[in-house]
């Protein structure tokens, strides 16, 4: 799948579609997902690669990504990517990028002024990055008329309350400044904790472990049910080990912890997993149990 191809699927009544911001190889796997050895990868090899992973070079492949879902009349977005001229001076690949999401939503028909609700599974920069843009030198909101819906945990951890992270990465105090403030500013921010109901077929749940924050959101339309699970997962061989957790995880052993329940309850209720980050042309997949940790069922075409 290109940046500037569209994937569509219908979960029951609701409509989703991924935008691409950019995919490719991003990092060597043991460094993305430390926990991994490389004989995990070479033993799910036929799964993860060319689309997931590299083997000649041992890079990882991944995606950064926004999910349009549109439910119950309403446009919502999850997660809006890296943004444009950002300072990112701790990450290369996000530092000073150039790409237009906005452009990208209105090839698929969604113009940032309809968007009705902004879902922030957590506040990474890599997932906050749109919810701004440049105007005469002053960040402002991208889309002026949605409610942002951002985990609270997350915003004291991140933003001045918690000392932007700890102070641990100069990116989070960048980030926070010119993705997450300026929202507040504009009073479209909406703090939540534990359960948000969004509409009748979207509900948001902490998922806690890869930062404080951390969130899902679910979605059930006719009896079908899906889940955005963030970065819960960067790469499948998480759903394949789920006790192997990325190199950004702030809570390890939690994440872990999440991780697995969110995929046991994804397999028993046959909910469809929609990661922030898979690279490919399936951007979400069908898992059941296995015996070392889950299977990857089936890809959404």
């Amino acid at each position: 799948m290109s940046e500037d191809s569209v994937q569509k699927f219908l979960i029951g009544d609701v409509e989703v579609l991924r935008i691409v911001e950019w995919q490719g190889p991003f990092a060597p796997a043991r460094q993305l997902v430390p926990d991994s050895g490389p004989q995990v990868w070479r033993e799910y090899e036929e799964q993860l690669a060319p689309g997931h992973w590299d083997p000649g070079t041992d890079l990882a492949l991944v995606a950064v990504q926004t999910w349009v879902v549109r439910s119950a009349g309403r446009t919502v977005l999850v997660d809006t990517g890296v943004g444009r001229d950002r300072e990112r001076p701790g990450n290369p690949f996000f530092h000073r990028r150039a790409d237009d999401l906005p452009a990208r939503l209105r090839a698929a028909g969604v113009e940032p002024g309809s968007v009705d609700v902004v879902v922030n599974t957590h506040i990474h920069g890599d997932h906050v990055g749109w919810n701004t843009h440049a105007v005469d030198a002053e960040w402002v909101p991208t889309f002026p008329h949605a409610r942002y819906l951002l985990p609270a945990a997350d915003d004291h951890h991140f933003g001045p309350g918690g000392g932007y992270g700890g102070g641990v990465r100069v990116d989070d105090r960048l980030l926070y400044e010119d993705s997450v403030a300026p929202v507040h500013r504009a009073g479209l921010a909406e703090l939540w904790q534990d359960t948000y109901r969004v509409d009748e077929h979207l509900v948001l749940e902490s998922a806690p472990g890869h930062t404080p924050g951390s969130s899902v959101l679910r979605v059930a339309s006719r009896g079908e049910r899906a889940v955005f699970v963030g970065d819960l997962l960067h790469s499948p061989v998480q759903i394949l080990r789920p006790e192997c957790n990325s190199c950004f995880c702030l809570a390890p052993r939690q994440a872990a912890a999440t991780r697995r329940r969110v995929l046991e309850r994804a397999a028993a209720e046959r909910e469809l997993v929609i990661p922030a980050h898979f690279a490919g042309g399936g951007g979400a997949v069908e898992v059941r149990t296995a015996a070392r940790g889950f299977a990857l069922h089936r890809w959404t075409a």
